[in-house]
């Protein structure tokens, strides 16, 4: 069979995902087609040879709606020959849209396609597409009599039952900030950045190239003063063990993105002359609790070691997305992982968290982490909506 390998992949830095953000006076297919334009100059390959185009998008409603991974890559200037889908794991869209990706060049379906995401919260809010009805039906409700819950409550539970207190939480918040802004002065971002002009709600016109998120100024005593996001009276009656410790400070920010990876069967990259950075080494996904919701990564990396034959400690660097602070250090808890090798140069509490185009953004850090500390093999791992999850490993080549 032949093997899945990853030539390239790239990300805007990202935008804060509320109007005034850098990006979000620019429509989401605009962000996406400049991303698949610039993956394939970059490589410097005909756009004709793109089999597909796999992009990963939560709010497919409004601008982002009808398919825009295909409207995207119309408006990047890609031949009308180039088919388009796009999928929605939730927070794990464009890492579902890898995995669609390498299986389809493994399964020889491909030899060469892209994997994507894009998301613009600014423009298409949390909650657009459900137009206020409820996307549950009477079978939801008898399976589960109490009610579902938002993510920040599946939070609180986390943190509850791992026992993590809100110093702890909030250090992890801003050691995320510090671990992004260090390696954004260090210029470790200078690769899988792609710089994009953007313009402002009047007009003028600036070249977007740093994360807007990132807070390096941020410190745990600082967040300590934060009010907790999710407490209600309603809840605190059902949840007695929470404690309320989940605020804007240790949960990921509503945030503007588009990533993407060229992606190809190994002969194919020969063929056309070139050197690969990494390849797909395992795959596998999970549900779990959907009212806990956000604990799937850890059954999905259970899953995906005993298919790897690798061990945790086999693994160089962990990217566990940073959805909320009690995510990651559960994870964590659970195998035992080095902290320091867990998001090393920050997650989404600093970087964002741009819902369909983090799984590619994640990647994409995932690459240049093990190419500049040469490691070998990188773990992925995305809580998703309604208690699922992805889990990834490359291995660098």
């Amino acid at each position: 069979m032949p093997e899945a390998v990853i030539v390239d992949v790239v990300r805007l830095a990202s935008g804060k995902g509320k109007p005034g953000g850098a990006l979000s006076e620019t429509q989401p297919v605009e962000l996406l087609a400049h991303v698949l334009r610039t993956l394939v100059e970059r490589s410097d390959i005909d756009p004709a040879l793109v089999d597909d185009v796999i992009g990963g998008c939560v709010g497919q409603a409004g601008e982002q709606a009808l398919n825009i991974s295909r409207t995207a890559l119309l408006s990047a200037g890609f031949p009308e020959s180039v088919p388009a889908t796009t999928v929605d794991r939730q927070c794990g869209s464009s890492q579902q849209a890898a995995h669609f990706a390498a299986q389809g060049v493994i399964a020889g379906a491909y030899d060469v396609v892209i994997a994507a995401g894009v998301e613009s919260m600014s423009r298409v809010p949390m909650g657009f597409t459900t137009v206020g009805r409820s996307p549950y039906g009477p079978s939801i409700a008898a399976r589960y009599p109490d009610g579902l819950v938002g993510q920040g409550i599946s939070a609180e539970l986390i943190s509850a039952k791992w026992k993590f207190d809100r110093d702890t939480l909030d250090a992890f918040a801003a050691q995320s900030h510090q671990r992004a802004a260090a390696a954004a002065a260090d210029g470790f971002f200078d690769r899988e950045i792609i710089p994009i002009d953007v313009a402002d709600a009047d007009g003028n016109t600036a070249t977007h190239t740093a994360d807007e998120t990132v807070r390096a100024t941020t410190t745990a005593e600082g967040l300590s003063g934060l009010k907790p996001s999710f407490y209600s009276e309603e809840y605190a009656q059902r949840f007695p063990e929470i404690n309320w410790h989940i605020t804007p400070g240790n949960s990921s920010p509503l945030t503007d993105g588009a990533s993407a990876a060229l992606i190809m069967s190994d002969t194919m990259a020969a063929k056309l002359g070139l050197t690969p950075r990494a390849r797909f080494h395992s795959f596998s996904l999970a549900g779990d609790d959907p009212v806990f919701m956000l604990t799937a990564p850890i059954p999905a990396t259970r899953k995906i070691l005993e298919r790897s034959g690798l061990s945790i400690d086999d693994i160089d660097a962990y990217e566990v997305n940073e959805a909320f602070a009690p995510v990651p250090l559960a994870w964590a808890n659970e195998f035992g992982a080095d902290p320091a090798k867990l998001n090393p140069r920050g997650g989404a509490i600093a970087l964002g968290h741009a819902l369909g185009s983090s799984g590619t953004r994640l990647l994409s850090t995932l690459v240049n982490h093990l190419e500049a500390t040469g490691g070998r093999y990188g773990l992925q791992t995305m809580c998703e909506g309604a208690g699922m999850a992805n889990a990834t490993i490359i291995e660098r080549v």
